[in-house]
């Protein structure tokens, strides 16, 4: 009994949380970012698709209080700030991020929860050489940032 209540607590302790910050990379490579602080649109909790890379992602709604409701084109860096991201944020066109039209649905679904007069917009966040998180996203009327977002690794 002795030896089994040992492995037990073995186990137990082996399975506490270190208290890392959030902002730290995690053992999966990537660095915990904001991505929802409002409320989410309904389009984007219907979004089934999986982003394709090394690893296959699910895609995640995105729903950030931005505050402006022009335009978030040209904002690479403030959208660091936003979603608490210290490293590179590369701003690519929605064509060149969905050349083979694989994720029409998941940018069609994004448009439909922003605003008629926004575009939408793809934010490369780079964890590391091989690692990042793609951001699709436009404004809604209320000026929050609303979208999707998907891990991948790329080697």
């Amino acid at each position: 009994m002795s030896s089994d209540q040992e492995y037990a607590n073995f186990l137990e302790k082996a399975n506490q949380d270190t208290g890392s910050s959030s902002n730290e990379v995690k053992s999966s490579g990537f660095a915990q970012t904001k991505a929802v602080d409002s409320a989410v649109p309904k389009s984007l909790n219907n979004v089934d698709a999986f982003y394709q890379s090394d690893t296959d992602e699910p895609f995640e709604s995105v729903a950030l209080k931005y505050g402006k409701k022009d335009s978030i084109s040209q904002a690479a860096d403030k959208f660091a700030d936003l979603i608490n991201h210290s490293g590179e944020v590369e701003e690519i066109s929605v064509k060149d991020w969905n050349v083979k039209n694989h994720y029409a649905e998941v940018v069609e679904a994004v448009k439909e929860a922003g605003s008629d007069k926004a575009d939408v917009q793809v934010f490369r966040v780079a964890h590391g050489s091989t690692r990042c998180e793609y951001y699709i996203v436009t404004l809604n009327d209320e000026g929050v940032i609303v979208g999707v977002k998907a891990k991948a690794v790329e080697s």
